[in-house]
């Protein structure tokens, strides 16, 4: 057992933190261990802060998970539910292992183009936030809804910075006719109530992941709905309203209510990782029009017979959308391609040794026998 908490009021409900059967039953056997559940609050870089039913304590990974892992991206990041090991004597512990993920959100690394990066873990609903300033990016979103069907998380679209844009019914129509089905709040954070709408998702225990470009003002919201000047916000440049990193960490913020927010950095760019299927769901106008084609491998190119560039044609599809989904698609298909080829070389790497000394033993054998 841990030591206890200083303040009984420190103490935390574990479904408060977003506990469920999801995460009970594979629980069990590291409960029969005598470790007990945590959710990480915030990843460092050898630490970890995590919220217990005991309150907040720092954490490190037993060495036997990083030997496993093998590499940072097997490691905790922030939402996690781990096992953990308390110190007997500090308000410390070692995290022993991570447990099955409900949802996760990820990227390809940024200059890697072999390496998947995770965000966040175990997130019920993704405010993906946009400023509806000049920043504002309809192929970005359809991006970046696609990354969040991958996730297995629930979008919510906020089109931040209503009072910045000449015509917000324009902007929330043209959101919508790319996102069909998917909730759309238009909030300013600067108005009293700007941010009332998304009170709703906010419920206790459920987690809300703030995805989004650096400058849309994530940061802002979160001040918000806390109703302090909690996390660091910076002006956006005049010249292009392209935002500047002011959130460096990865954060999970526990809410008066009893919901949880997940502050993320903003993201310069974003990659998608393996997401063939959420690309059909992000698309499903196009996914729909697809079975009408001639060719069932149609790539929607240049082949006779195409449904969806007939829809384009017939005004019924916009054509930077199909652009849009032919772009996501080539960049799917290298990845995966660097992907395989990168196992290829892998696999080459890891029997070559085996080869050659097959070949060493193979010449002894002989050698003897003469």
């Amino acid at each position: 057992m841990m030591p206890p908490a200083e303040d009984s009021a420190d103490l935390m409900d574990l479904d408060t933190l977003g506990w469920g059967d999801w995460f009970a039953e594979p629980f069990r056997p590291h409960a029969a261990e005598g470790l007990q559940p945590a959710r990480v609050a915030i990843p460092h870089n050898y630490l970890y802060q995590l919220y217990t039913a005991q309150g907040e304590l720092m954490a490190e990974a037993a060495g036997r998970l990083r030997h496993q892992t093998g590499s940072a991206d097997g490691m905790p990041i922030v939402g996690d539910w781990v096992a953990i090991r308390p110190s007997e004597t500090e308000r410390k512990a070692t995290i022993e292992a991570i447990l099955p993920r409900l949802s996760c959100f990820s990227r390809k690394a940024a200059g890697e183009p072999t390496r998947r990066q995770f965000v966040a873990a175990n997130i019920d609903t993704v405010f993906l936030v946009c400023g509806l300033d000049d920043d504002f990016n309809l192929r970005r979103i359809e991006r970046y809804l696609v990354a969040i069907k991958d996730s297995g998380a629930t979008a919510v679209i906020v089109l931040n910075k209503a009072d910045v844009c000449p015509d917000v019914d324009a902007a929330r129509s043209a959101t919508a006719r790319l996102a069909p089905g998917t909730p759309i709040h238009v909030t300013s954070c600067l108005a009293d109530g700007g941010t009332d709408p998304l009170e709703e998702h906010l419920a206790r225990g459920k987690t809300v992941a703030l995805i989004g470009s650096s400058g849309v003002g994530k940061s802002t919201i979160i001040n918000r709905l806390l109703g302090t000047d909690r996390q660091k916000t910076c002006a956006v440049r005049g010249r292009d309203s392209r935002g500047r990193h002011t959130t460096t960490q990865r954060e999970l913020i526990l809410m008066p209510n009893g919901g949880l927010l997940i502050d993320t950095p903003g993201m310069r760019e974003l990659q998608l990782w393996d997401s063939t299927e959420a690309l059909k769901e992000a698309f499903e106008d196009i996914d729909a029009l697809a079975p009408a084609c001639r060719f069932r491998n149609c790539a929607h190119d240049q082949e006779p017979g195409c449904a969806v560039r007939a829809a384009v044609d017939d005004g019924q599809l916009a054509a930077s959308r199909l652009d849009n989904y032919r772009r996501l698609q080539r960049e799917g298909d290298l990845l995966r391609r660097r992907r395989n080829e990168l196992a290829r070389l892998e696999e080459q790497r890891r029997v070559k040794p085996v080869h050659r000394a097959m070949r060493a033993l193979r010449h002894n054998r002989l050698t003897d026998e003469k």
